[in-house]
């Protein structure tokens, strides 16, 4: 706040209003994770909003929401990189047995059980898509 940057004290003050509505509706004490949680859900609204405002011609909107986005991002657990990813889903494939492309749900349950914080998502998604495939 000193140094007057006015979009970092606006994304951090967002960041803690987030967190403090996280704790009042619940009655236990916040733990790492779920503020983890919290995070994750409030970079995903700014990446959907980035592209609804890019699919809008919003250019100086999304400028701003991207900004944001790495304000938070850099609070939260580095991610990890699709290859990374892929060797997982390829571990927790091989453990399941015999998988079908119907199995999707299953597999994805358990990899973003495990993944949880450290990966996107939608990259999750379409690796999995992509590895049941080729089955």
């Amino acid at each position: 706040m000193k140094s007057k940057n006015e979009l970092l004290s606006s994304t951090l003050r967002m960041m803690k209003s987030d967190i403090l509505y996280e704790k009042t509706k619940s009655t236990q004490e916040l733990t790492d994770e779920k503020i983890i949680e919290v995070l994750t859900r409030s970079a995903k609204r700014r990446k959907e909003a980035i592209a609804e405002y890019e699919k809008a011609g919003r250019d100086d909107l999304a400028r701003k929401e991207k900004q944001e986005l790495e304000i938070i991002m850099q609070y939260l657990p580095q991610q990890m990189s699709a290859d990374e990813i892929a060797s997982h889903v390829d571990a927790v494939i091989a453990s399941m047995g015999t998988i079908t492309n119907k199995d999707t749900g299953k597999v994805m349950g358990q990899v973003m059980k495990d993944l949880k914080g450290k990966a996107d998502g939608q990259i999750v998604k379409q690796i999995v898509a992509q590895k049941l495939e080729k089955l």
